[in-house]
């Protein structure tokens, strides 16, 4: 009986295999199948659409070759130019993550057991790492969920802490990072008064004008390090220690800067700082603010909650993207040297080789006082969107990704007085750590063919070839 039994158990196991087998044979195949008949389809189809006329075989055959030059760098994607924007997640970062997702998935909050003692131990860590990036201590770091909250808190929170004591006072300039803009306009709805710093040409906001602007009523200074659109760098240090001097708190939107140029905050005395995890290739979705304890800045929380993050911030830590954070900054700070020579050997390459190839362009912000991994160009005669449009196997921007919705020219270049017309013309290209040199030989090839092919398009580049001034002409606009 036994026998029997095992035979049967042996039988029904190798029909059990044998079944499985042969639905994964039968699978297999049907995929197959169906790919070559796919395959099949798409060749037919080619086949059909180089039939039609010489014209769309030569089209089609240049949009082959330009295809698959892409899909050598990155298998069929856009390159990416966009570094501004955001960054990838740099893989070793990623595996920092990935335990607090799967194990380590306490809450850091709690503080009865292990899970959360754990998680506890991990986001102080990367809050050590973040602090060390900018030369703070990391009771000095709070946790946000990236820079636009970081800003709102640091421009709203510290001026409605000091408007009891008379301060209704904030400076700011007119090329800050529009959450900074906004919330200023807001505390104006509230009875702020607010100072708009103009800047030159190249975006640097002059230092007599700060000083001059200053008054007793004066809250808060808030200037950004490294401008997104046009990668300028302000004198930090310099409006820092007027602002010491003047007794005025100096908060400065850093997220552009962090990771990418050196930070002291003590140094260069900034009592906030903002701070962004996506633009130094960690995870979307966290943030920090840098607020001094010594001396001690307070300010007025702006929202209600746990009391998390010394009351600064009330919400659970997301676990996870902290420690990504931490993991982006402690990397960042370790390799800032070599990106930094990086991107500034590839910045030159690109800028050159636009320059040598395309006629009357225009370089956005300061020629040296910048981050060299944001080139602001102006093409002229030719609409930024349809340079874009024309270049879609590479992902670059016109400005700000949080503006890129409007149609309207960039503010940041129009407060530098480039003309609304020379405003549309500008591109925004973002380098980082892992832009290749073949990847900025092949934009540059690609912007000489594209700009060549548009401005035969225009008949004010035409004009303007002729030698005629479009500025003395008369347009009839009946």
């Amino acid at each position: 009986m036994l026998q029997t039994i095992k035979a049967q158990k042996l039988s029904f196991s190798k029909i059990y295999t044998n079944t499985i087998q042969n639905c994964f044979k039968k699978k297999a195949n049907q995929f197959l199948n169906q790919n070559l008949n796919f395959s099949t389809k798409i060749n037919e189809i080619k086949k059909e659409a180089k039939e039609t006329t010489k014209e769309t075989t030569k089209d089609k055959t240049k949009e082959k070759k330009r295809d698959s030059k892409s899909t050598a760098f990155d298998n069929g994607r856009p390159l990416y130019f966009d570094f501004q924007a955001t960054t990838p997640v740099d893989p070793r970062v990623l595996d920092r993550m990935l335990p607090l997702f799967t194990e380590k998935y306490g809450n850091p909050h709690s503080r009865t057991h292990a899970f959360g003692w754990e998680a506890e131990d991990l986001v102080e860590e990367a809050r050590k790492h973040i602090a060390d990036l900018i030369s703070a201590t990391p009771n000095e770091v709070i946790f946000t969920s990236g820079a636009t909250e970081s800003n709102n808190i640091a421009v709203k929170g510290v001026s409605r802490f000091l408007k009891p004591s008379g301060k209704t006072h904030v400076i700011t300039s007119q090329i800050e990072h529009k959450c900074v803009l906004d919330s200023c306009r807001a505390l104006e709805n509230e009875g702020f008064n607010v100072t708009y710093l103009p800047v030159n040409k190249f975006g640097l906001v002059s230092l007599d004008d700060l000083k001059k602007a200053i008054t007793k009523k004066t809250a808060l200074v808030s200037i950004m390090t490294v401008n997104n659109e046009i990668g300028v760098i302000q004198p930090i240090g310099d409006i820092g220690q007027i602002c010491k001097q003047e007794k005025v708190w100096f908060h400065t939107d850093g997220a552009q800067a962090i990771g990418k140029i050196p930070i002291d905050v003590n140094k260069m005395n900034i009592d906030l700082l903002s701070m962004s995890g996506h633009k130094i290739y960690g995870p979307k979705g966290i943030g920090g603010l840098y607020v001094r304890r010594r001396p001690r800045v307070r300010l007025e929380p702006i929202q209600s909650g746990g009391g998390q993050e010394r009351g600064i911030r009330s919400g659970t830590l997301p676990a996870p993207l902290a420690i990504g954070f931490g993991e982006a900054a402690r990397i960042a700070k370790m390799e800032m040297k070599r990106d930094h020579e990086h991107i500034t050997k590839l910045s030159k390459r690109l800028w050159e080789g636009v320059q040598k190839k395309v006629p009357k362009i225009i370089l956005n912000g300061h020629p040296e006082k910048r981050y060299p991994g944001c080139i602001n160009i102006s093409f002229s005669y030719i609409e930024g969107e349809s340079l874009l449009m024309a270049l879609k196997d590479i992902a670059l921007s016109s400005g700000s990704a949080c503006t890129s919705a409007s149609l309207e020219p960039s503010y940041v270049l129009r407060a530098l007085g480039v003309e609304e017309e020379m405003a549309h013309t500008s591109i925004r290209f973002g380098i980082g750590r892992f832009t290749t040199e073949k990847e900025i030989d092949y934009v540059v090839d690609s912007i000489q063919k594209q700009a060549e092919r548009l401005r035969k398009l225009s008949i004010l580049w035409e004009m303007a070839e002729e030698g005629i001034d479009l500025k003395t002409i008369k347009w009839n606009t009946d």
